[in-house]
């Protein structure tokens, strides 16, 4: 298994992280860390999670950009 750091913008709604974390595990990762904290705007959060899975980043980050909430996303293998 591969691990990959997300590093996310998204927006403050409610259930926004419940998506995200919905949208890694149905594409077969499994999040091991969350960490976050508001953005220097306040109306957004910037998101730090580690995920590990078999399949390639790309998948994953193709999926999430896909989400209303997700402002913006980088991956990165850890």
């Amino acid at each position: 298994m591969t691990r990959y750091r997300l590093d996310l913008t998204l927006r403050r709604a409610e259930g926004a992280l419940t998506r995200v974390l919905g949208a890694a595990e149905r594409r077969g990762f499994r999040p091991l860390s969350i960490d976050g904290d508001t953005h220097a705007y306040g109306d957004r959060w910037r998101l730090r999670m580690a995920v590990e899975g078999d399949r390639p980043a790309a998948v994953l980050q193709t999926q999430l950009t896909k989400l209303y909430d997700c402002l913006a996303v980088e991956v990165s293998p850890c």
